[in-house]
Parts: structure tokens; C-alpha cells; sequence
């Protein structure tokens, strides 16, 4: 479903053994000049129906049920470029971005392919 790298992962538990938190919360919002932004948060994990839980060992991915079909295939990487360290978002879906590179847009029709496979979960 996400295709998390090993950079990212090694990342994710160095915060996590800083910051105490059981899972990472991925999602998408409106939002931006470009239509959405992404949601990368660290949280406790949570029992919600609206949410899905994906176990990836020491740490899960909580994601709302209406960001799935926005995110599936996507590729979760972790990124340094310069002096800048960055968790990065790979996703084929996407067709454009501002250019502050935090507001993103969707091919839609793409989407829509996925939201048998989001009902389905």
C-alpha cells in the first residue's frame, strides 16, 4: 500500500525514541495554493473507524480513510539536501506542486482507480 524506505524508517525510530509516540499519522488536507497539503505527524497509536491502522514493526501508519486512495503507491523517503533534512513524499498521483514544494495537486482520475481498493479496507 506505502512503500516506506529504510532512510525513512531509520528516521522515524531516531524521533520516535526522542519523542516517546507509537505510530506516525500520514494524510492529505485541503489546503495551499496548488489544492492539498500532506499530514506527517507523530501521534500515540489511536482506535478511530475513520482511521487505518498499518503495522510496520516497531512503529504503524494511522491514515483517514478518505487520504487512502490519495496515498496508496505512494513511496515515504527520508531526504537531505544540503543542510536541509526532509521526510519526502513519492507519489505518482501527484501532477504538481508550488512552488514552496508543501502544496500539491492530484491526477484525479488516478484517485478515483483507488477508491475501490480504500472501500474494500
Amino acid at each position: 500500500m506505502i512503500e516506506i524506505t529504510n532512510e525513512a524508517i531509520a528516521k522515524i525510530l531516531e524521533k520516535q525514541n526522542k519523542e516517546n509516540f507509537d505510530a506516525i499519522r500520514l494524510g492529505i488536507t485541503g489546503g495551499g495554493c496548488a489544492g492539498f497539503e500532506y499530514i506527517f505527524d507523530s501521534c500515540n497509536d489511536v482506535v478511530d473507524d475513520t482511521l487505518i491502522r498499518l503495522d510496520y514493526g516497531k512503529f504503524a501508519v494511522i491514515i483517514d480513510k478518505i487520504s487512502i486512495p490519495y496515498l496508496v503507491g505512494m513511496t515515504l523517503d527520508y531526504q537531505k539536501e544540503g543542510l536541509n533534512e526532509v521526510f519526502k513524499f513519492i507519489n505518482p498521483k501527484e501532477t504538481s506542486s508550488c512552488g514552496c514544494g508543501v502544496s500539491i495537486n492530484f491526477d484525479l482520475e488516478k484517485v478515483n482507480e483507488d477508491k475501490i481498493f480504500a472501500v474494500e479496507l
